[in-house]
C-alpha cells in the first residue's frame, strides 16, 4: 500500500481529493510507532533492521524471506519524506545482506521462515524450515530489486542462475513446489489450503521462476519464460485449483516480464 500510494502521489499529486503521500506517511508512522501498545511491535525489528514475520511478541522473533523487498525501501527513502530516509536506505542494504545469508548458495532455495541471522528455524511448531509456498515469491522480489535498484547485480545474477539451474535439473516442466533448502525432498508436505497433501508443479512457482529471467544471464532463462507463457492455469489431476495465490503470482510475473 505504501509504495502504491507514493507512486500515486508522484503521478497525480495530492490535490485531487486524496492526499496520497499523507496516507502513505500515516501507514509508515503507524507501522513504526507502537508506544503504549503492549501487544504490538514495529513492523521492522529495530535491532536487526529487518522486517518481522508479524509485528507482535510471537512473530517479531523471526522473519520471512519473501517479505524482504529492498526495492520498496528504496522508494520510501527517496519519496516518502517521513523523516526516515536514511533508515529505509539502511533497511534495503540489511535486507540484501540477509538474503545472501538465508539462500542456499548451491540451490538458490530459501526457507519460508528463518531467524534474523539467516539460519533455519527448528521450533517443531512450524513447517517453515523448507522452501514452500511463501518462498515462491523470493525470485520475483529479487528480480524486482534488480530491475528497480540494481545495487546487488553480481550476486543477484548468480542467484537467479543458480535457482534456475537447480530447477532445470529437476525438469523444467516437472520441478516441484516444495523442497528442503539443500534440494532434497521434504519429509513433511504442507497442504495448499484445504487441498490434500501433494507436491505439484504449481503455476505460481512456474511464474516466479520465470520472473527470475529478468536477472539471469544464461540461455535457460528464455526457456523458463517460454514454459511460463505456455503453461495453463487450470485444475490439476486431483481437481485442485488456486485462483488466488497461483493466480496473483501469475499476474505479477506477467507484469514484470512485460516491462
Amino acid at each position: 500500500f505504501v509504495t502504491s500510494l507514493i507512486f500515486a502521489s508522484n503521478r497525480w499529486g495530492n490535490d485531487t481529493g486524496i492526499n496520497y503521500l499523507k496516507e502513505a506517511q500515516h501507514i509508515l508512522d503507524c507501522s513504526m510507532q507502537k508506544a503504549g501498545m503492549d501487544r504490538t511491535a514495529p513492523l521492522i525489528n529495530l535491532e536487526h533492521q529487518l522486517i518481522t514475520f508479524t509485528p507482535d511478541h510471537w512473530g517479531g522473533k523471526f522473519t520471512d524471506p519473501s517479505y524482504h523487498l529492498p526495492a520498496f525501501y528504496e522508494v520510501w527513502a527517496k519519496w516518502a519524506n517521513d523523516g526516515r530516509s536514511q533508515f529505509w536506505m539502511e533497511c534495503a542494504e540489511k535486507s540484501r545482506e540477509f538474503l545472501h545469508k538465508c539462500i542456499n548458495e548451491k540451490t538458490g532455495l530459501n526457507p519460508d521462515y528463518c531467524n534474523y541471522d539467516g539460519s533455519l528455524m527448528k521450533t517443531g511448531q512450524l513447517l517453515g524450515d523448507a522452501f514452500r509456498y511463501d518462498s515462491w515469491r523470493v525470485p520475483m522480489n529479487i528480480a524486482l530489486d534488480y530491475s528497480w535498484a540494481c545495487k546487488d547485480k553480481e550476486w543477484q545474477q548468480k542467484y537467479a542462475n543458480t535457482l534456475q539451474n537447480f530447477l532445470y535439473s529437476k525438469g523444467i516442466d516437472s520441478f516441484l513446489d516444495q523442497y528442503n533448502v539443500d534440494g532434497t525432498m521434504v519429509e513433511d508436505i504442507l497442504p495448499a489450503g484445504t487441498a490434500p497433501k501433494a507436491l505439484r508443479h504449481s503455476i505460481g512457482f512456474v511464474a516466479t521462476s520465470a520472473a527470475a529471467s529478468l536477472v539471469s544471464n544464461h540461455v535457460k532463462g528464455r526457456e523458463f519464460v517460454s514454459h511460463f507463457w505456455n503453461a495453463k492455469h487450470e485444475p490439476d489431476k486431483e481437481g485442485f485449483f488456486d485462483g488466488y495465490y497461483d493466480g496473483l503470482l501469475r499476474l505479477f510475473a506477467f507484469m514484470h516480464l512485460s516491462g
